[in-house]
């Protein structure tokens, strides 16, 4: 058979052996204890629903894939691996979670690390001398800066640096991070990958098995599992991935351009947009440029007025469902985000709608 693309591959694969008379999918195994002589022993350890999801993402991404009970869970194995004292380079402007656990591991002392802009190539790539690890997002959430994935991985590795990748935003659909030199890709698979706003669950990705059996070991010590339904939801949801994606992008892409010429929004970063400084490297190093996008108004009370109007739009703070949601980041304490920045993750809708949602809510700010 010749090489299948991507969507191909997330509707096709972790389907089991296809056997006459099996199940066309995996189906739901609720149980804790199996019969002994076989691999999984435990429910802890392993169950058919976690299989059938890692088979999946693992072939999608290109390596060997875990599935957690959470994305911080994920987050937190990894950073797990690292010995005391090691220091890791991380975006100011990652995932706030993700900073959380490195700034309370460096108040302990079981951490250092140091803050970067993931767009500059080389003060990233000066920062990773002497560190242990380069954590980066592309783009970052939330301010949507794109880092050159394949020359932070190749600079961070001759410094001696492991390279993890966050790649959430993008999905496997539209950027592969272990073809582009990264050690570990990391997902949230509540957001786009499972896509309907119902579970809690996350995954590691890697090329080697020595790092793949290190987090198999974290994660039976401390727990962290799935439960089966939600693995059989979460890959529901992505054999649908390519056309809910596609969609959202879609609608993401005219938003941004609609946006950016309404005299309310100050800027629009969207790395689709041509005057974006991240367009030419997202567009060497992506398959498009996806469904999240931020905005910024003149205030804080601009944009409490703006989400308060929406009728449509929802104001919630997680993403990569089908529906539509807004989100002012800078009242999260902590955040890195300008006060009037709205991070709006583009669902399904038809976009005259949510066009005529945004557009109304636009023109009530004074």
């Amino acid at each position: 058979m010749h090489e299948l693309h991507p969507t191909t591959v997330a509707v096709t694969a972790g389907r089991g052996d296809g056997q006459p008379d099996a199940p066309l999918n995996v189906p739901v195994t609720l149980s804790s204890t199996y019969h002994a002589g076989g691999e999984r022993v435990y429910g802890r350890y392993g169950n058919p629903n976690w299989s059938a999801l890692e088979d999946t993402l693992g072939a999608l991404e290109g390596g060997r894939a875990l599935v957690f009970a959470s994305g911080m869970a994920a987050v937190s194995a990894v950073l797990e691996r690292l010995p005391v004292g090691a220091t890791i380079v991380m975006p100011f402007d990652a995932y706030f979670g993700a900073r959380k656990y490195v700034y309370e591991a460096a108040k302990s002392g079981r951490l250092n690390y140091r803050e970067t802009d993931v767009s500059d190539t080389h003060a990233v790539l000066e920062a990773c001398e002497g560190a242990t690890l380069l954590w980066l997002e592309s783009p970052t959430n939330p301010l949507m800066n794109v880092a050159d994935i394949r020359a932070l991985s190749g600079g961070a590795h001759d410094s001696g640096a492991a390279v993890v990748v966050d790649n959430t935003f993008a999905t496997p659909l539209l950027q592969r991070p272990l073809e582009l030199g990264a050690d570990i890709v990391v997902h949230s698979i509540t957001k786009y990958i499972s896509g309907h706003s119902d579970l809690l669950l996350g995954a590691t990705i890697v090329r080697d098995d020595q790092t793949h059996d290190e987090l198999l070991g974290l994660r039976s010590l401390h727990g962290a599992v799935a439960g089966p339904m939600e693995a059989w939801l979460a890959l529901r949801g992505l054999r649908t991935l390519p056309l809910r994606l596609e969609r959202a992008q879609d609608n993401a892409g005219e938003l941004a351009r609609r946006l950016e010429a309404h005299p309310a929004v100050g800027r629009v970063r969207y790395p689709g947009l041509p005057n974006d400084p991240g367009h030419a490297l997202a567009g060497r190093q992506m398959d498009g440029f996806g469904a999240m996008l931020c905005f910024e108004l003149a205030s804080a009370e601009d944009g409490g007025e703006l989400t308060a109007a929406l009728e449509l739009i929802v104001d919630a703070t997680s993403l990569g469902g089908i529906e539509t949601t807004i989100d002012r980041r800078s009242k999260y304490p902590g955040e890195t985000a300008p006060p009037g920045l709205l991070r709006l993750n583009v669902g399904c809708e038809f976009i005259e709608d949510l066009w005529h949602d945004l557009s109304r809510g636009l023109d009530t700010i004074r």
